[in-house]
């Protein structure tokens, strides 16, 4: 492959991304602005954001949750936002000791409490252990959100607000769920300073293992 060869591809792809991005529909923004006022009201009420993902949507799990608790762009109170793709022990015991479909929906059955958010990302919409600790989340009376691809798999029927990216191309979805994640928390960042700044209400919790201060579990 010779360098014009390259350049051109390189050329390709670049088009190629801005286009997918530009194609959100109205209502798929709308989607996400919604999301953030939810977000920042359960994070007001004292609930944390949890996310859960396999590969590269369990990198974006993390990289979402660190921007929720460290900054994005704005001086302001640490955000509770926890990936639950990080514990390496906790992983390798339920899948060994259970199923790996199970990894995400026994740390929801543990971890998440009423009011709090669980997004979940696949971009087939078909990821059975994403599915999973959706429906663990519904069980638990959290709001349950999907980031998926254009067909949606099977996260519409679990998710209570299912996000589908206008592609088929799992690395065009995944660019734009980066996307879609760093603008949910510069909303939610406007949100949450927009406000006086007050400590946030504090809900009745059974005790967990670790802390929520920062995205990853020890």
């Amino acid at each position: 492959m010779d360098s014009n060869t390259m350049m051109a591809r390189v050329e390709k792809e670049l088009e190629e991304s801005c286009r997918v991005k530009q194609q959100f529909s109205v209502e798929l923004k709308r989607q996400i602005v919604r999301l953030a006022e939810q977000v920042a009201a359960a994070l007001d009420a004292g609930g944390t954001v949890f996310l859960i993902g396999n590969g590269g949507s369990a990198a974006d799990a993390q990289h979402i949750a660190a921007e929720l608790v460290a900054r994005l762009s704005r001086t302001r109170r640490a955000l509770a936002a926890v990936a639950l793709t990080t514990n390496t022990s906790t992983l390798t015991a339920i899948a060994n000791d259970n199923s790996y479909d199970e990894v995400f929906s026994r740390q929801v059955e543990a971890f998440v409490r009423p009011g709090d958010v669980l997004i979940g990302l696949s971009t087939s919409g078909n990821s059975k252990n994403v599915l999973r600790g959706l429906e663990e989340g519904n069980r638990k009376k959290a709001l349950t959100v999907g980031w998926t691809g254009e067909s949606g798999g099977k996260l519409p029927e679990v998710a209570a607000l299912c996000l589908r990216i206008p592609s088929s191309d799992t690395q065009r979805i995944q660019e734009c769920h980066i996307t879609v994640g760093h603008i949910l928390c510069g909303m939610v960042e406007d949100l949450i300073t927009s406000k006086p700044q007050a400590a946030p209400q504090k809900k009745s919790r059974t005790k967990r293992l670790g802390s929520h201060k920062a995205s990853a579990q020890p």
